[in-house]
């Protein structure tokens, strides 16, 4: 069998080659490129993420205590030696994505007095550090830096900020003493001190200026009568002799971890180091980090967005499999007749086997090796998939040969009738797959998943369960359309008794397996990403379940209305959240001996106009909406786990909870898995009914205030928060006159928002557009390989029956007839398959790292049914078009001289 041969058969049989090579182009293309345009989504989500949140949060911090040095060391020489082995110590992941480092010794500030600070009555506290490097990230603005060179009996020499300075009315020169205060705030045994000089940073966002307290910034007092706290720069032998005289001091090395050196495809080994950088800290010394925060849940979001691409992937690659198997079958039949006379002329069982391995050596490989070139072109970092490339050309070049040896030897036969009853073999693989798709199904359930691994069973799933639908299809098929040309048959006409006769008696089993995986993997991206959406609109609801929410930390009783004046604002209530609280048994306080709770205090009526204006769908218990003042205890809705402690403890008819030092006395009138403004997490609370509260001398005073209204300034609802705030200081409530945290503003647009876009986000849009889009078009292509593979058939009988006087409008709807059941029976199994999917699969894939914690709920859409009708119409003008340009291309003689053979 001569090389040269072999190409002449693939030139002359090039169309077939030729879409076989695509396909193999286009597999080979996905599994090379995809992984990498994921791994670059993914890099992208995670930087985006690490970008968003304050780069302190990626700090790898170790402190000492503040006490007197205890080494023989100088301070500064024993904190650099330090520096290199913490390093050296950390495990590998963490230690490779150190970019930055600083280390710092610094005393504990102490009280500092002088002219300067006294012609502005400021009360001032100081801290001297020490740390290498600071003088390249900053420029001198006036004066000079301390000098390092350690002179008895000279003045501490300090540089301070520039702006810090002007705040405190410092400036190069200005004399100081700094020291230990008595109980009456005075100065006991103060040192000299000037500052010689006042520098800028180059740069603020240089990580350089993180370290806690900051250089850059005033501590402001937490109360009446506190002072300010300051740092200043100090040169290190000076500090070093002031450790040695036994000033306390504090060590601190920091590590950032850079977003360009976080791999996303080894979060969880990064994730593990910082957790035995955790358990393992160094004896003496405290570790403080936060980059495990943003990691673990960029990681859950990965991971399942990892585990919904496996089954995506699972349908379009065994799609495309069908495809190749319908492309080599196609292949073959027409070819059927040369390889009847090859065997006829005294060839081998293989000797078209071995003709068509040779064609198709020709063709294959080189598509493969080009698709997998062009997926290399894809940006993104690679992974293993070279012998995933290398297994799927042979399976394809062995298609063409395994094809041609379940060619009949006798020839072909009648391929026009369907047997009522199944030949055994087939019935009992048929039977055998149904049987296993359903074992793997619950076993699925049953066993779970392990997110971010591609688990055999996950991928095995979803394609085994939309065969065995097409298989019930299958088996269903015939038997409407009997009836129906039986129906047909008793009227005038012949196009509907044809059409459905012929309909009945099509061979359709390969391509509407195919069909039916294409539009599964469709509907099932379809259906999951509406199911997200929908979550996510609940998710935000739980934190917002308003328009806005102002969250601080007590408010004045008069913010309420000045909220109610601004502009846009319809409607505002009042909320009251207190964590950790502790139930008792009695008024006077005796301990329940339950776990603490969450204790949410609501306005039921508010609630339910807030939610209610801000078109929330939330319905706020009738206990809560409807409570009253009275005599008995407060009706309250608690979660299951609190109801069953205290149902345990014989207190559901009666316990007290604390709020704002107030104990309330309360009853169970109902639970719930969830509530709105509580974390998703949130397993215990207990929500009270504000509006019924006994009348007290002390009344509660709001944390947070929800508030609905069209077009609402968030800058404005910010500052009149922070006013309410300062409105609640002055009434002097707060004992010791703490400065409180300003206000946060939340819009429930934002929070959506936010749901929406970053993380892993970017993978998962990916993910369902690609599904969506790739499964559709998968899905005609099928059909169409439906339609070719009886066009000659199809076109004998239309040919004849034309000359018997078929006209071109009755041919047109005996084409229509014939083909919308098979579209129809295709579409909607497909569809059917991709809507029960997801009720099957949610449980398990962890999609709720998208929502915020709520569970994802995936429900009938009925935008599905239209998208359903629209892509079946589509899906059957497409057949219609493509039998129509397959009959134009055969003339009528020659389809006449074809005989039977299809």
């Amino acid at each position: 069998m001569s090389v040269g041969a072999a190409v002449r058969r693939v030139r002359a049989y090039g169309g077939q080659f030729l879409l076989l090579a695509v396909l193999t182009l286009v597999v080979t293309l996905l599994i090379s490129g995809v992984p990498r345009l994921v791994n670059r989504l993914a890099e992208q989500g995670l930087r985006a993420q690490l970008n968003s949140e304050p780069a302190a949060r990626r700090d790898i911090s170790y402190t000492t205590n503040v006490e007197p040095a205890t080494s023989r060391r100088t301070a500064m020489g024993d904190a650099a030696e330090r520096f290199d082995a913490l390093a050296a110590e950390m495990p590998p992941p963490v230690r490779s994505a150190v970019t930055e480092r600083w280390y710092s010794v610094e005393t504990a500030a102490a009280r500092v007095v002088g002219p300067d600070l006294a012609a502005r009555n400021l009360l001032v506290d100081m801290g001297l550090r020490a740390m290498p490097d600071i003088q390249g990230a900053s420029t001198l603005v006036e004066g000079a830096w301390p000098s390092e060179t350690y002179v008895p009996d000279r003045p501490i020499e300090v540089a301070l900020d520039v702006d810090v300075a002007g705040k405190l009315n410092l400036r190069a020169g200005s004399q100081l003493r700094i020291g230990n205060t008595d109980d009456k705030g005075k100065l006991t045994d103060g040192a000299p001190l000037v500052v010689t000089g006042l520098f800028r940073p180059v740069d603020r966002a240089n990580g350089i200026w993180d370290g806690l307290p900051q250089l850059l910034r005033i501590i402001e007092p937490q109360g009446d009568g506190q002072p300010f706290v300051i740092v200043g720069v100090v040169a290190q032998s000076p500090l070093n002799k002031r450790a040695a005289e036994g000033w306390p001091i504090q060590s601190n090395w920091r590590y950032r971890l850079g977003v360009d050196r976080i791999d996303a495809r080894e979060l969880d080994q990064l994730i593990d180091g910082l957790q035995v950088m955790q358990r393992n800290q160094p004896t003496g010394l405290t570790l403080t980090q936060g980059a495990d925060v943003p990691l673990r849940a960029f990681a859950a979001q990965i991971n399942a967005v990892r585990t919904l691409l496996a089954v995506i992937a699972a349908g379009v690659l065994a799609t495309l499999a069908g495809l190749i198997v319908l492309a080599a079958s196609l292949a073959i039949r027409r070819r059927r007749s040369e390889f009847a006379l090859l065997r006829a002329r005294g060839g081998g069982a293989t000797a078209g086997a071995r003709r068509s391995l040779a064609e198709s050596v020709l063709v294959v490989p080189v598509a493969a090796v080009l698709g997998w070139w062009l997926g290399t072109l894809v940006p993104g970092a690679p992974d293993p998939t070279t012998p995933y490339v290398i297994g799927v050309t042979v399976l394809v070049t062995l298609a063409l040969p395994l094809a041609t040896l379940a060619v009949p030897a006798g020839g072909a036969g009648r391929r026009d009738l369907i047997r009522v009853r199944p030949s055994a073999r087939r019935l009992t693989v048929e039977v055998s797959l149904l049987l296993l798709a359903g074992f793997a199904a619950v076993l699925l359930r049953r066993r779970g998943l392990t997110l971010g691994e591609v688990d055999p069973l996950l991928v095995s799933v979803p394609v085994l369960l939309a065969i065995a639908a097409a298989v019930l299809a299958l088996r269903a098929y015939p038997w409407p359309l009997l009836l129906v040309s039986r129906m047909a048959a008793r009227t005038r006409g012949s196009v509907a008794f044809l059409g459905t006769a012929r309909a009945g008696r099509a061979a359709v089993a390969a391509p509407l397996v195919v069909v039916v995986l294409a539009i599964g993997t469709a509907a099932f991206c379809a259906v999951v990403a509406a199911g997200i959406d929908a979550s996510r609109e609940r998710a935000a609801a739980q934190i917002v379940p308003a328009d806005a929410v102002i969250r601080g930390e007590r408010f004045a009783p008069d913010t309420i209305d000045e909220l109610g004046r601004l502009p846009g604002v319809r409607a505002v209530t009042r909320v009251l959240y207190q964590d950790d609280e502790r139930f008792a048994s009695d008024e006077v306080g005796t301990d329940a001996f339950i776990e603490q709770t969450d204790v949410l205090l609501v306005d039921g009526s508010g609630l339910d106009t807030v939610a209610r204006e801000s078109e929330v769908d939330l319905p706020v218990p009738a206990a809560l909406r409807t409570a009253a003042p009275g005599s008995g205890p407060l009706p309250a809705i608690v979660s299951p786990a609190v109801a069953a402690d205290l149902t345990k403890a014989g207190l559901d008819d009666s316990a007290f909870i604390s709020v704002q030092g107030q104990r309330y006395e309360f009853r169970v009138a109902g639970t719930q898995d969830r509530f709105p403004l509580l974390a998703a997490s949130a397993s215990r609370f207990v929500i009270l009914p504000w509006q019924a509260l006994p009348t007290r001398t002390t009344i509660p005073v709001p944390t947070s205030l929800l508030i609905a209204g069209d077009s609402l300034d968030a800058e404005a609802l910010r500052v009149a928060g922070d006013q309410g705030q300062e409105r609640y200081q002055r009434d002097g409530t707060v004992t010791g006159r703490d400065r409180m945290i300003g206000v946060t503003v939340d819009t429930r647009a934002d929070v959506r928002r936010d749901l929406g876009e970053g993380g892993a986000n970017g993978v998962l849009a990916f993910g369902f557009v690609a599904g969506a889009a790739g499964g559709t078009v998968l899905g005609l292509l099928a059909i169409a390989f439906t339609v070719l593979a009886g066009a000659r058939a199809r076109g004998q009988v239309l040919s004849r029956l034309r000359t018997l006087g078929l006209s071109r409008r009755q041919w047109r709807g005996l084409l229509l007839v014939e083909l919308t059941p098979l579209v129809a029976v295709s579409v909607l199994t497909g569809a059917l398959v991709g809507a029960v999917l997801p009720l099957l699969l949610n449980p398990v894939l962890g999609l709720s790292a998208f929502t915020s914690g709520v569970p994802v709920r995936v429900a009938f859409e009925p935008s599905l049914v239209a998208a359903v009708l629209a892509l079946g119409a589509v899906a059957l003008g497409f057949a219609v078009a493509v039998e129509a340009l397959n009959n134009r291309r055969l003339r009528l003689g020659e389809v006449l001289r074809l005989g039977e053979e299809s």
